[in-house]
């Protein structure tokens, strides 16, 4: 890269902070290449350090266990988890990174980013963008409704913090949900995890994976095995229960729950 001789002097509060960390994720090279040969441009003024590049959320995520960052470059089509996705989980670290998100979306996109307090860039990255962008950074943790308005289809993975780490639980090996104190405890075959969720918001966000079996519990549709009438024991008057495939549980539902779950299973 040539220097540009007429460039502007460092500002003196750029000078005194130390570069800002970028992750880059971008699932074709020649983009996340191109990032970063345009940070390199901009370094008189916006000093930056590459702290990774990663070619899908999922190895963000994981290149971000070893090294923190102070800023994420990310597109927002990518296989495997994509840029939205990544935002939602990075939004639930301690210290979540600013995002700004590179698209080849049309104008109407554009605009609901905006609206949306998100910044982007489209593609091809002009080096002015990019300026103005990395400007604007720290930026604020972004709305998870507003990622959410985003992308309006269900996320593939909940993010679980453990000792310090992200671990990323895939939706789809979930076999139920059960809400406890203030936590959210996701059952899988091999164990439990506990979410920093609502019960009600991931009601909301999975209408057709999960169903309602009581006012604390969701149950994975896909899990349910049959069902069984329980009879009355030890002063309990009988009811309803879902069996769970894999695990031989029964999980109760609730007089008032129970037409919604006959006629969702097709009883």
């Amino acid at each position: 890269m040539q220097d540009h001789p007429d460039a502007s002097p460092v500002p003196a509060d750029q000078a005194s902070k130390p570069p800002l960390r970028v992750l880059i994720v971008d699932d074709e090279a020649p983009a996340r290449t191109r990032l970063r040969d345009l940070l390199g441009d901009l370094a008189a003024s916006h000093p930056t350090r590459i702290s990774g590049m990663a070619a899908n959320g999922v190895e963000a995520l994981r290149l971000l266990e070893a090294e923190a960052a102070d800023l994420v470059l990310a597109d927002i089509r990518m296989p495997t988890m994509d840029g939205v996705e990544l935002a939602r989980h990075l939004a639930r670290l301690p210290r979540p990174p600013a995002v700004i998100f590179v698209t080849a979306y049309d104008q109407y996109a554009v605009q609901a980013f905006e609206l949306a307090a998100v910044d982007y860039l489209l593609k091809p990255v002009r080096a002015e963008r990019l300026a103005a962008a990395l400007g604007k950074v720290p930026q604020p943790r972004i709305p998870d409704a507003a990622l959410a308005g985003l992308a309006p289809g269900e996320r593939r993975h909940f993010s679980v913090s453990e000792r310090g780490r992200i671990l990323l639980l895939a939706v789809a090996d979930v076999l139920y949900l059960r809400a406890e104190l203030k936590y959210v405890t996701a059952r899988t075959v091999e164990r439990e995890y506990v979410l920093d969720e609502s019960l009600v918001h991931l009601e909301e966000e999975f209408p057709q994976r999960f169903l309602r079996l009581h006012r604390n519990c969701l149950v994975a549709r896909d899990a349910v095995q049959g069902v069984e009438r329980v009879g009355e024991q030890d002063g309990v008057d009988a009811h309803w229960a879902v069996l769970i495939r894999d695990l031989g549980e029964r999980l109760p539902v609730s007089r008032r729950q129970w037409p919604a779950v006959r006629q969702a299973l097709g009883l």
